[in-house]
């Protein structure tokens, strides 16, 4: 039985680093509860691979940025006939608030970085089996500790997090929106198309293809290359899916 893939491709440099922050946010939230054995492993490297994007590249400023101007698109339907105003209006509202918490804050990941505790073991994350209890014995005693003091830890590392995860969230839901799939007829496993100030491609395939798709471009033009799975089993001529350029 076949089931449809939802690939997502960032169409600019910016999106491309929101959506690793996104998938961080996500494990970092899933894992956060420690109530599994090996939770704290994806919890922490998570944890310390976005402070290295945050330590890396100046997220606050774009992404207030990238608000004010989803904004400013939003603003140009208020006029239009038949919309609805009163949600229209409700969004701007929640758009300004979550820029103004994201810009009050602190720089994103100060607070992770200055934490005695977790500057103590964060070195140790990236060596291979780095994390044995000799070579953290800190970590040891914290993981022995009860599980309410753990979440509460964690708890308070994520919270720190809030405004970027708040931000983030209401850019990429509003980006995402912003188009939906359309049907697309692929020939001999290649499509490209010109576009205009698009930001994130999404690609919804058919898992019966067996193929996976490829994607090189920018925010003016794409192109998507279809590779088999299974090299026994060739991409299809024509393949059927659904495309949105948001």
């Amino acid at each position: 039985m076949s089931s449809d893939t939802l690939y997502e491709h960032p169409l600019t440099e910016q999106v491309r680093v929101y959506l690793r922050l996104e998938y961080l946010l996500d494990q970092i939230n899933q894992s956060s509860t420690l109530t599994d054995d090996g939770q704290w492993r994806v919890f922490f490297r998570s944890l310390f691979d976005l402070v290295e994007i945050l330590e890396q590249v100046q997220v606050k400023g774009d992404l207030a940025k990238d608000l004010e101007k989803q904004r400013a698109r939003l603003e140009t339907w208020l006029d239009v006939p038949n919309v609805d105003t009163e949600q229209l209006k409700a969004l701007l509202l929640e758009s300004r608030q979550i820029q103004q918490a994201l810009l009050q804050g602190s720089r994103l990941g100060q607070k992770l970085r200055e934490d005695k505790f977790l500057s103590s073991i964060r070195q140790r994350f990236s060596i291979p089996g780095g994390t044995c209890s000799f070579d953290l014995p800190s970590l040891h005693h914290w993981l022995n500790l009860p599980l309410a003091h753990k979440q509460s830890n964690a708890e308070q590392w994520k919270q720190t997090l809030a405004p970027l995860d708040d931000a983030l969230s209401f850019w990429l839901r509003l980006t995402r929106g912003s188009a939906g799939l359309q049907p697309c007829t692929v020939v001999n496993g290649f499509y490209q198309q010109d576009v205009e100030g698009a930001n994130l491609l999404r690609i919804q395939v058919s898992t019966e293809y067996n193929a996976f798709p490829l994607v090189s471009g920018h925010k003016s033009r794409f192109a998507i290359r279809f590779m088999p799975f299974d090299e026994s089993q060739p991409v299809p001529d024509m393949m059927a899916l659904s495309l949105a350029v948001c």
